[in-house]
């Protein structure tokens, strides 16, 4: 293979695979961008987690060897080789691995950073490494399916009593408040309406019957407005109740077997005030604590939780309940929660979410709602 590199800048002799031209279209061109760097580098929640998880850890880094699964700009590659890794190897599948070597160059860490160019699944290291870091995590978590090319690299690369940073990671369902429910079911019966009148122009100006399709489009339009989660940056004030954990991973343990298969999970959510639950909000956190054999002296959180002071990049996935959960102060919502990937698209997320409502001894009738993560 060429070496591949930018600004007069040769690649690395342990470059590897360009992603297959579909993933490329459908998932890594949008990280190749140094605007999407820039977007979550601005995440100082998610940035300084990095930061803080590599130098108030220093002695777990020291002279120790580190692999960065998909560097992006280079940044926590940095980080590791400041909190004084040995070698950093930084794999990046797209071309922004060129800026990612002009930046550890002009930090003067050209000596300790390899930046190679490849999917990791293709990429060969010469020596196996100590820790593993990345910031893999999509909306509720899952999104995307970058947690696959880790523990890729985790059973290739990482060496026994090796850690992975961030090392855990737990999944949350919160009932919550929204004006953003309605909204949406009039932006939806404002697009039906307009079909309407669509249809009839038309037939008017061009003497076609587009009413065949009428029924399609309104399938079409429900699942955009009513059965798509939306990116929100919920306020805490909007919970009517504390959350569930839905999941918990330890990820030296988790298994690509158990990640690809279909999460299932249950739910009990107490609501502390009255309803309706006009949605639920799905989000994440991970935590930086090291391995068994390498812990962390000072283990930092990194929480996607609702905030006062404003959401990560990440924000929370709502899952839009219309009509809403009728729920009394006191009541119980159980329930379950399954997540597939996307048979067209395996970075994409379908959930169905069964509940139904407890109220002393009285169970509601179960209803299903089904939504997708784009």
């Amino acid at each position: 293979m060429a070496a591949r590199g930018g600004a007069g800048r040769a690649g690395s002799k342990l470059d590897g695979a360009a992603p297959d031209s579909t993933d490329m279209a459908n998932y890594f061109i949008t990280y190749s961008y140094l605007y999407h760097q820039k977007d979550m580098l601005e995440d100082h929640k998610r940035t300084g987690a990095y930061y803080n998880a590599c130098i108030q850890n220093m002695a777990q880094f020291k002279d120790k060897v580190v692999l960065d699964v998909g560097t992006g700009s280079g940044i926590l590659a940095i980080f590791a080789a400041r909190a004084g890794a040995r070698k950093v190897y930084a794999v990046e599948a797209t071309d922004m691995a060129k800026h990612a070597r002009r930046l550890v160059a002009a930090q003067g860490l050209a000596g300790t950073v390899e930046v190679i160019q490849g999917v990791i699944e293709s990429v060969e290291l010469p020596e196996q490494v100590d820790i593993i870091i990345s910031e893999w995590m999509g909306y509720f978590l899952l999104r995307e399916s970058m947690l696959d090319s880790v523990l890729v690299a985790r059973n290739k690369f990482l060496k026994p009593g090796g850690a992975l940073y961030p090392s855990h990671a737990r999944m949350f369902l919160a009932p919550i408040t929204t004006n953003q429910t309605q909204r949406r079911q009039a932006e939806l019966e404002a697009a039906v309406d307009g079909w309407s009148d669509f249809v009839r122009e038309v037939k008017q100006y061009y003497d076609v019957d587009m009413s065949c399709l009428t029924e399609a489009y309104q399938e079409e339009q429900a699942d955009y407005f009513s059965r798509t989660a939306a990116w929100a940056d919920v306020h805490p004030s909007q919970a009517l109740g504390p959350p569930a954990c839905l999941k918990s991973y330890d990820l030296l343990m988790l298994t690509l077997e158990e990640l690809k298969a279909d999460l299932q999970a249950s739910f009990k959510l107490r609501l502390l005030q009255p309803g309706p639950v006009e949605a639920l909000a799905g989000y994440f956190d991970v935590q930086f604590r090291g391995s068994p054999e390498n812990p962390a002296d000072s283990p930092v959180t990194l929480t996607t939780a609702p905030d006062p002071t404003g959401a990560t990049h990440w924000g929370q996935q709502v899952f839009f309940m219309h009509p809403g959960i009728q729920a009394d102060e006191g009541t119980t919502i159980e329930g379950s929660l399954s997540m597939s990937r996307r048979s067209d698209n395996h970075r994409l997320m379908d959930v169905v979410v069964k509940h139904k409502v407890i109220t002393g001894l009285r169970e509601g009738q179960e209803r299903t709602d089904l939504f997708h993560i784009e």
